[in-house]
C-alpha cells in the first residue's frame, strides 16, 4: 500500500514537471539578456541574480550585462539588442517621448513594461551647523546632486527649477559628495537610491546633520509637475539622525522588454518573480517592493507587454486601457 501510495505521488510529481516545462515556447530565444548598469549598483545586482533565476527556471542562457544604467537600457531595449532593460520611470517617460539624451528624436514606443522592482526615493542632508532644513533653503547654495546623467544628478536640477530654487549645482560620485559637505566644499548632498543611502548613513556616523525631503508644498508642486514621480514616506529611523517620518518622492524602477517578446515568454518571466518574492529578496533587499500589487499604481503611461497583462489579470489585478501593450 505504501509503495503504491508512493509511486501514485511520484507519478503526480513527473506530471506536474512535464507540465510545468511544456508551455508554449514559440518564437523564445536561446539566449536571454538582461541589461544591468555598473558595478556596485543595486541594478548590477539585481539584474545579475534575475538573469541566474530566469536561466535556471526557465531553461535560458540568460546573463546580466554592465551598461550606463537606465537611460541605455531604455535605448537598448527599443532596439532590440536587449531582451529586458532595468529602468527608471524618468528615463522611460522621456524616451518614450522621444527626449532621450541618448537617441534625442526617436519615440521608444516599443518598449513595454514587465514588472515593477522597487522605487528609489529623492533625499537631502546638510550639516546641522549650515541651518539647512529643506529645499528651499538652497537659494544662493552650492549642492551636490551626484554624478552627471545619473538619476538624481538629471532630476534633482529639474526639482529646483521647478520650485523657483536658485542654486549652484555640482556633480561627482556619492562617495566624494559627501566628503565635499563634511569639507564645507558643498552646502547641501541631494540624492537618490535605494534606502537607506550608503553615503548618508555614512555621513551620519561621522558628522553632525540633518536629512530632509520636501515640505507639503513643495511636495504639491513637484507631483503636479513631474509625472515621472510618486509620493513617498521615508520611514522615520532610517538613519541615526532622523527622528520623523519625511515627505519626499519616489521615483519606481520597472523591467521592460520589446514589444516583440513572445507573449508567452514575458508571462513566464512575470510569473515567476511576482510569485517568487523569497527568492528575489535573496537577491537584493529592495526586491521587498517586487510585487504584484505594485505594478498598477506605481506606473502612469508604459504599456504593459500583453504576457504581463496576462499574468495579472489572472490573479486579479485589473490593467486600465491605457496601459494595455
Amino acid at each position: 500500500m505504501r509503495y503504491t501510495n508512493f509511486t501514485a505521488l511520484a507519478a503526480a510529481a513527473v506530471m506536474s514537471v512535464s507540465m510545468a516545462t511544456a508551455q508554449d515556447r514559440t518564437g523564445w530565444p536561446s539566449d536571454l539578456t538582461v541589461g544591468t548598469a555598473s558595478q556596485g549598483g543595486v541594478y548590477f545586482v539585481y539584474g545579475n541574480g534575475l538573469a541566474g533565476f530566469l536561466g535556471e527556471e526557465l531553461g535560458l542562457n540568460a546573463s546580466g550585462e554592465v551598461t550606463g544604467g537606465p537611460v541605455q537600457n531604455v535605448t537598448l531595449t527599443q532596439m532590440g539588442d536587449h531582451d529586458i532593460g532595468l529602468v527608471t520611470m524618468g528615463p522611460a517617460f522621456e524616451a518614450w517621448n522621444g527626449e532621450s539624451e541618448l537617441a534625442p528624436g526617436l519615440p521608444h514606443t516599443d518598449i513595454r513594461a514587465l514588472f515593477p522592482m522597487y522605487e528609489t526615493p529623492f533625499q537631502g542632508v546638510a550639516l546641522r551647523g549650515s541651518g539647512i532644513t529643506s529645499v528651499s533653503d538652497f537659494d544662493g547654495k552650492r549642492v551636490g546632486v551626484g554624478p552627471a546623467g545619473g538619476t538624481p544628478g538629471t532630476y534633482w536640477p529639474r526639482f529646483l527649477e521647478t520650485l523657483g530654487v536658485n542654486a549652484t549645482i555640482s556633480n561627482a560620485g556619492a562617495a566624494d559628495t559627501a566628503g565635499q559637505l563634511k569639507d564645507g566644499l558643498v552646502d547641501a548632498f541631494v540624492f537618490a537610491a535605494g534606502l537607506p543611502i550608503g553615503a548618508f548613513s555614512q555621513l551620519a556616523a561621522e558628522a553632525d546633520v540633518v536629512m530632509f525631503g520636501f515640505t507639503e508644498e513643495e511636495l504639491a508642486t513637484i507631483l503636479e509637475a513631474h509625472p515621472e514621480v510618486s509620493q513617498f514616506n521615508i520611514p522615520a529611523g532610517t538613519y541615526t539622525t532622523q527622528d520623523e517620518d519625511q515627505l519626499s518622492v519616489a521615483m519606481w524602477n520597472y523591467a521592460i522588454a520589446h514589444a516583440d517578446m513572445p507573449e508567452s515568454l514575458a508571462y513566464e518571466i512575470t510569473k515567476l518573480v511576482m510569485e517568487n518574492n523569497d527568492r528575489m529578496m535573496q537577491i537584493h533587499a529592495a526586491a521587498a517592493a517586487t510585487l504584484p500589487e505594485n505594478a498598477v499604481p506605481n506606473n502612469g503611461f508604459l504599456p504593459f507587454h500583453p504576457g504581463a497583462v496576462r499574468y495579472f489579470e489572472e490573479i486579479g489585478i485589473e490593467i486600465p486601457d491605457e496601459l494595455r501593450g
